[in-house]
């Protein structure tokens, strides 16, 4: 049988250990769970994964990412500027009602990081990723139907992260899902109130300001 690359391997456990913990917790999976949900050696998991907290960082990358491909895929320029907001976060939506386990684990692994001695910037980066994914749609959105932000990229990438982050554990603690549509609206409007069509080239040439959006 040839032997499976690094990186593959290390995909492959990382998405063992995110069902092992969803499952379990995060304090009850071990390295040994993590290699049999995954139908390998436990020398196979360290030589992919040399700590802990290696295992964890990656855990969290691939967690982040599922978010945000199906956001990315679903994000693109629509008739309306709220429309194509609204689509993004529809294709989050979906993804919690159909992964809540996932993202449940999203926040145990915050507080299990924040409470162990050396893992605690894990949960700053974290926190990074949620903002650095948001700059980078914003930045796709902007570009794609050439919109310009009132705010700068990194306050309302920060922003949006924040408000997300709280409706999802508001969701998974409540399990209220009219209430979230109804939040929605509200943080569209606000978006939208963010964000202006770019001026004509035109008129930035000859020096006329574009009345506000």
């Amino acid at each position: 049988m040839a032997r499976m690359p690094l990186a593959e391997r290390r995909r492959q456990l990382t998405e063992a250990a995110i069902r092992a913990m969803a499952r379990d917790g995060v304090a009850k999976t071990t390295t040994r769970s993590i290699a049999a949900e995954a139908s390998v050696s436990l020398s196979v998991f360290h030589y992919c994964f040399d700590s802990k907290q290696a295992l964890i960082e990656s855990v969290i990358t691939t967690l982040t990412d599922h978010s945000v491909t199906v956001v990315k895929d679903a994000l693109r320029p629509r008739v309306t500027l709220e429309e194509t907001v609204r689509a993004g976060f529809q294709a989050y939506w979906d993804h919690v009602r159909a992964h809540p386990d996932e993202h449940m684990l999203t926040y145990e692994l915050t507080q299990y990081a924040l409470r162990q001695p050396g893992f605690e910037h894990l949960a700053r980066r974290q926190y990074e990723l949620y903002s650095d994914a948001y700059a980078a749609l914003i930045d796709q959105l902007t570009r794609s139907m050439t919109l310009q932000l009132r705010v700068p990229v990194s306050v309302l990438a920060r922003y949006l992260a924040a408000m997300t982050d709280g409706l999802t554990l508001n969701y998974l603690v409540l399990g209220d899902e009219s209430a979230w549509t109804e939040i929605l609206d509200t943080l569209f409007a606000h978006i939208a109130g963010l964000v202006h069509p770019a001026r004509p080239a035109s008129v930035v040439r000859t020096g006329l300001s574009s009345p506000p959006s």
